[in-house]
């Protein structure tokens, strides 16, 4: 599509650059020569060729417009699909206001930079070379004149290209602040109304709205000041041009309908050099964005991992911790020699301080993130050696911060997996949410909004919960999955896990000791580091700190 675009453009601009030299044919040899029907026949083939133009021109820029929609829904589509198989390292490594400015603002730079280009990057090349040719052709002198005009211009476009790109991406780089800082209001509006902060919250907008207008006030300034100085050359070669023509014309060494068309030629040509000029600022916006969002593209995914050669470990143990350190930004590890063995259908319970690291333990389990030092198996098989897919399909998880979205609490139960209704009804009763569930008018088709916010806490813990019992996955993974549910409900909870799921190796993370009581052991995590481990009942016995957060607790109040 593009080059049928760009060879139609083509064709259009040949035929503009014919018009002038067919007026001065018909000034200086047809008029004098009185011949009527020679006028009206080439005025008809001026008219035909224009039409022609204005036709390729509107056939050309509707064709790149079109290209411009398909390459820019193209790259969306492909850095959408590269943002969800980004390794979390490399996710907060970008920033998610980052990657969302990339797929917003960024393409539509590029969408607008492809337009541009085809509609402007063939013409005007065309016509300033074929004009140039074609004034050195009807009048070298003229030409020549014009022609020392040129290379200021060319200065000028030049520094227009590389002051911009720079320019335009500290621009971007401070939308992607602003971005941030809107969607952190978004997602905690209810917090900042409940404590009064919303004055404050639009300080703190105002400031880096103020940053981002000052970062583009100084790119555009810049950008516009070559505007003028490009103004400048084109009208004192146009100057040159008037005096030297006039000049010729009097001396007899030129004639009228030459100077006409010469002065159509230097128009066309002064045209295309400023369209260049103002091109260049869309380019630079446009390889500004290209380079943040290729930056993305040529990023190593989750895809690009293999399996790979790591030894083996217990095949008598579904799940292994052997000596895992892990740190987040490689500066403090945020785990410390973590080790520990569950069989199948055994459960482990973890219970810390916020900031122990418990939920680093799901996200190594899970590879969001490789160890440092050690190694975690799956069924006696390191996880490096499976597939991403092929090991997270063996896992039921509820994530601290969980997420719902807006579409029908069946849909959000499913999440696109093949389950049938006796498994979600199944699951659903599990999770203890069938009763309020059963409740609603529209019952499993109750459409939620983004993030469940039409759901109490607990009922989304609950919906949730019901995710991740409905494939009747290998393993369960429960990250403080029942902290808003009441005591009578996460009593019923845990009963259906102990009755439902008895084959299910399950690893769950709570505040409260009463979730994880019966749990066949029970880590105490401190600053990353185990400070105990063992069932219960051991624990109160030996482990200071466990018999202190179980006391504190007296049978299940809230651990802070």
């Amino acid at each position: 599509m593009m080059a049928i675009g760009l060879t139609i453009k083509a064709l259009g601009t040949f035929l503009e650059l014919l018009l002038p030299e067919i007026l001065s044919r018909i000034i200086d040899e047809i008029v004098p020569a009185k011949d009527r029907d020679a006028i009206i026949m080439w005025a008809v083939i001026m008219v035909v060729l224009s039409l022609l133009a204005w036709l390729f021109n509107v056939l050309a820029n509707r064709n790149a417009a079109g290209v411009a929609r398909k390459v820019t829904q193209n790259i969306r589509h492909d850095l959408f699909d590269k943002t969800l198989y980004l390794t979390c390292q490399k996710t907060d490594e970008y920033t998610i206001p980052s990657l969302e400015s990339r797929l917003t603002s960024d393409t539509y730079n590029v969408h607008r930079m492809v337009g541009m280009m085809q509609r402007m990057g063939v013409r005007a090349p065309i016509i300033t070379i074929g004009g140039l040719i074609m004034t050195f052709v009807m009048e070298p002198v003229l030409a020549l004149v014009f022609l020392a005009v040129i290379p200021f211009m060319l200065v000028l476009v030049w520094l227009r290209a590389a002051k911009g790109v720079p320019m335009f991406t500290k621009v971007q780089k401070a939308n992607d602040r602003m971005t941030a800082v809107v969607r952190e209001n978004a997602q905690g509006i209810r917090v900042i109304k409940a404590l009064s902060r919303t004055e404050r919250e639009r300080t703190r907008f105002a400031g880096v709205n103020h940053k981002l207008r000052e970062e583009e006030i100084h790119a555009n300034m810049v950008m516009a000041v070559i505007n003028p100085m490009m103004n400048m050359f084109l009208y004192l070669g146009m100057i040159g041009v008037i005096l030297v023509g006039a000049y010729r014309v009097n001396a007899g060494l030129s004639e009228t309908g030459k100077i006409l068309a010469f002065m159509s030629y230097f128009q066309m040509i002064s045209r295309s050099l400023m369209a260049v000029s103002r091109m260049f600022i869309m380019f630079s916006r446009g390889m500004a964005s290209s380079a943040r969002i290729m930056e993305v593209l040529n990023s190593d995914t989750e895809k690009d991992w293999l399996p790979g050669n790591y030894p083996d470990g217990d095949p008598a143990y579904a799940l292994e911790f052997r000596d895992v350190t892990f740190s987040y930004l490689k500066v403090r590890d945020n785990i410390r020699n973590i080790s520990f063995k569950l069989k199948k259908g055994e459960s482990l319970g973890i219970i810390g301080a916020t900031g122990a690291g418990k939920t680093t333990i799901l996200s190594l389990l899970l590879r969001f993130y490789d160890v440092d030092q050690g190694a975690v198996y799956l069924n006696g098989k390191d996880v490096r050696n499976y597939t991403p897919s092929e090991l997270r399909h063996a896992f039921g998880a509820v994530m601290q911060n969980d997420f719902l979205f807006g579409d029908t609490i069946a849909e959000n139960i499913r999440f696109g997996r093949d389950v049938s209704d006796d498994d979600m009804s199944d699951a659903e009763d599990s999770a203890q949410a069938a009763e309020f569930i059963d409740a609603l008018d529209e019952k499993e088709d109750y459409m939620l909004t983004a993030k469940g916010t039409n759901l109490s806490g607990g009922q989304r813990q609950r919906v949730l919960l019901s995710r991740a019992f409905a494939a009747e996955p290998e393993f369960l993974l429960l990250d403080d999955s029942s902290s808003a549910l009441d005591y009578k409900t996460d009593a019923k909870l845990r009963k259906a896990l102990n009755d439902r799921y008895p084959n299910t190796t399950m690893i769950i993370i709570a505040q409260r000791v009463s979730s994880i009581k019966n749990c066949d052991q029970i880590i105490v995590l401190d600053h990353g580091v185990i400070d105990g481990i063992g069932t219960h009942e051991e624990l109160l016995k030996k482990n200071a700190l466990y018999a202190q957060i179980s006391d504190s607790q007296m049978g299940g109040a809230l651990f802070d």
